[in-house]
């Protein structure tokens, strides 16, 4: 299967394809010294990591564009008339040796960065818009398209259809339609655009790293849970200081919040947290301000009214009007008791003899105690059972059971970082599926959070297959010297999420890259993450693996059925908070003038209906808003709550007919994970559900009230 990999890559980059009816393109010279450029004689085709150097990249780069050049240009200068193959395939294959550099790239530089290739990224990111602008606004290429998106000529599947007009809207949507003079415009703003991303995300981080709560005082540190001291003393030895650290990093943020009592050190750090990039050195406010106003041009010159009418086109929502609707069916639903939340907590803290209101910083705190008063439940009482190992196991475990995957490690394959591990994944019958590469640990080379992404997806060209390699990165509690990695139930459930995101990958199925794994509408591809939560919850799942690190001893019943009990503690609460996150993403994309105003403000503004803890003067999650900002949910981030609605009615036929039937999981693995892109959402979805979910579902799952 390698060899067979390897010689369909590398026949496809020098020839067009073995299918004669794709024109042969004229690709220049390659230097086969650059690893990224040569043949890969490695398991499964795995990205030589130890081989690569940052010099390699932009040669590589350049190299790259050259050969997607020569391709468009032989797909433009055909002869022939133009046709599916000799089009909108041709188009799908270009760019192959592109997409593999772009694929390692840009992966480890999330993961794994530095800031020498934070400047490499500077420089070849207008390259690759360069690249981009030029295909989508080349009149004798879009013209092509179009003639076949008209007469798109018989026997074409379900599949090939997808891809037709997945690549004529594609072409609309990015400008071809448009005037020479506009066409310039629209150059010009995706050209800013980009650069502005990435300086987004490089302030982002830098302002994560830069601050830290460097404590001397034993007595500062002394309630503190032994696993939250170790973790904040390992952190000191690692940065070569006596006493104790605190980062931004979630691993070591949280735990300090909800475990100290010393509110005057933890407004400090929650102040920082909540005003990363707003301001000083590394201030992003006049670049969101760049962004939603280059963005709103851009939505302009397309003929929409705003940004968010422009995404929503290509979304399960389809408009503005319909995901406003949403928020609001959601928000008014749940806020009056979110409200309760706050004046629960509030009242308990109160009882408890504080005196003062209570704060953003003082939530952590005392919902963790309320939650250990009420439900009897902790971290320290969990945290023992989650060990990472133990997790991964039952993570596995639960994909076998559901999809007859296995993961075998395999030593074989090279991986970017220590932290890392690389695994085969086989289904039932030993079909090779995917690679998973798992890296769990923060750093500072790594940017905050938690997300799946793949090194390269899957696809069939002329019979022989391509299966994807996927990586899920998070940032978990690291290991101590004197215990492992134990997981809060929060991770775990993270865990589980992402994992989600990696099955869609490892489980794609078709012949077009663009169109399976998480190729999908926004709106959709949390789906197949958020259902995988649930079992999270589940007794009959967790009874299978999770046992104390130290004894062996099966996670008690009473405590699994203290986590099932605190299922829906704050449910509302963290609803709201999701909404206002949405609420302010919607804000931002559905301006119709330039902005010119005080980020902080607008935010405020755009957050108020949803506002349940005190406001803080001089706060803002904007500029730190990666998701919006530098990632790819802007005008999305609603996503989360419609994916919820989503796997909240999906996951009740598991409840209904047994939590690893397999006869349900085969449907929602045939139907959604494998499908991808190839057909509508909404369609896959009713297939598998029998029904068009209702907001009902999610409301009636959070248990209000009760």
């Amino acid at each position: 299967m390698k060899k067979a990999l390897l010689i369909m890559t590398f026949s496809t980059l020098a020839a067009g394809c073995a299918d004669n009816s794709i024109p042969r393109a004229d690709l220049p010279e390659l230097d086969l010294t650059n690893p990224l450029l040569a043949a890969w004689d490695t398991p499964h085709a795995t990205p030589p990591f130890s081989r690569i150097e940052l010099k390699d990249y932009e040669p590589a780069f350049d190299a790259a564009i050259a050969c997607s050049r020569a391709e468009i240009e032989a797909i433009v200068s055909n002869p022939k008339k133009p046709t599916f193959m000799n089009t909108i395939v041709a188009l799908e294959r270009q760019g192959e040796l592109l997409g593999r550099i772009s694929g390692i790239f840009f992966n480890l530089l999330g993961a794994n960065t530095s800031d020498e290739m934070q400047q490499i990224a500077m420089r070849v990111q207008p390259k690759l818009t360069e690249l981009s602008n030029d295909i989508s606004l080349n009149p004798e290429l879009f013209a092509r398209v179009k003639a076949v998106y008209e007469h798109p000529g018989r026997g074409l599947s379900t599949e090939d259809k997808r891809l037709v007009e997945k690549t004529y809207r594609s072409f609309a949507r990015n400008g071809a339609a448009l005037s020479d003079a506009d066409k310039e415009l629209y150059r010009q703003y995706t050209t800013e655009l980009s650069a502005l991303s990435l300086e987004f995300d490089r302030n982002s981080l830098a302002a994560t790293n830069a601050f830290t709560l460097h404590i001397t005082d034993p007595a500062v540190v002394a309630e503190l849970p032994a696993f939250v001291r170790e973790g904040m003393a390992s952190e000191a030895r690692s940065r070569g200081v006596k006493g104790w650290v605190v980062t931004l990093q979630y691993p070591s943020y949280l735990p300090f919040m909800t475990y100290s009592s010393n509110r005057a050190l933890k407004e400090k750090l929650w102040r920082a947290n909540s005003s990363c990039s707003l301001g000083g050195e590394f201030d992003n406010t006049q670049i969101v301000k760049k962004i939603v106003n280059t963005r709103l041009k851009l939505a302009r010159l397309l003929g929409y009214d705003c940004y968010a009418d422009y995404v929503l086109e290509e979304r399960m929502a389809k408009d503005t009007p319909t995901v406003r609707a949403f928020l609001d069916e959601l928000l008014v639903a749940t806020k009056g008791y979110a409200d309760a939340d706050y004046r629960t907590i509030s009242e308990y803290a109160a009882s408890q003899g504080f005196k003062e209101t209570l704060m953003p910083w003082d939530w952590s705190y005392y919902t963790e105690k309320y939650k250990d008063e009420k439900y009897a439940l902790n971290a320290e009482m969990v945290k023992p059972y989650f060990e990472l190992e133990r997790v991964k196991k039952g993570v596995f475990l639960l994909a076998n059971k559901l999809y007859g995957l296995n993961f075998t490690p395999n030593p074989e394959i090279e991986v970017y970082h220590p932290d890392v591990t690389a695994y085969d994944v086989t289904d039932a019958g030993g079909r090779f599926m995917a690679v998973l590469y798992l890296d769990f640990f923060p750093r500072a080379s790594k940017n905050s959070g938690a997300w799946m992404t793949e090194f390269r997806g899957a696809k069939c060209v002329d019979g022989v297959e391509t299966r994807p390699l996927v990586s899920l990165v998070m940032n978990f509690t690291k290991p101590t010297e004197t215990s492992p990695s134990l997981l809060t139930f929060d991770e775990v459930e993270t865990f589980l999420h992402e994992f989600g995101h990696a099955l869609h990958g490892m489980l794609g199925e078709g012949s077009y890259e663009s169109l399976t794994g998480t190729n999908v509408y926004r709106d959709f591809v949390e789906l197949p993450s958020q259902i995988m939560e649930n079992w999270a919850t589940e007794k009959e799942f967790l009874d299978l693996w999770a046992a104390h690190y130290q004894t062996g001893e099966k996670i008690p019943a009473e405590i699994v059925d203290r986590i099932v009990a605190a299922q829906n503690y704050l449910a509302a609460y963290a609803n709201v908070r999701q909404l206002s996150f949405g609420l302010t993403d919607m804000a931002w994309h559905t301006l119709t003038e330039p902005f010119e105003g005080d980020v902080e403000v607008f935010e405020r503004e755009a957050m108020a209906p949803a506002q349940v803890l005190p406001v803080v003067e001089g706060t803002a999650m904007s500029p730190a808003f990666g998701h919006i900002f530098a990632g790819g949910y802007a005008a999305g981030y609603y996503g989360y709550k419609w994916a919820e609605v989503l796997e909240a009615d999906a996951f009740s036929l598991f409840k209904e007919k047994g939590i690893f039937n397999r006869e349900v999981a085969t449907s929602f693995r045939d139907n959604i994970l494998s499908k991808g892109g190839t057909e509508d959402p909404m369609e896959l979805y009713v297939r598998f559900r029998g029904h068009k979910p209702e907001t009902r579902a999610l409301i009636e799952k959070m248990q209000l009230g009760k």
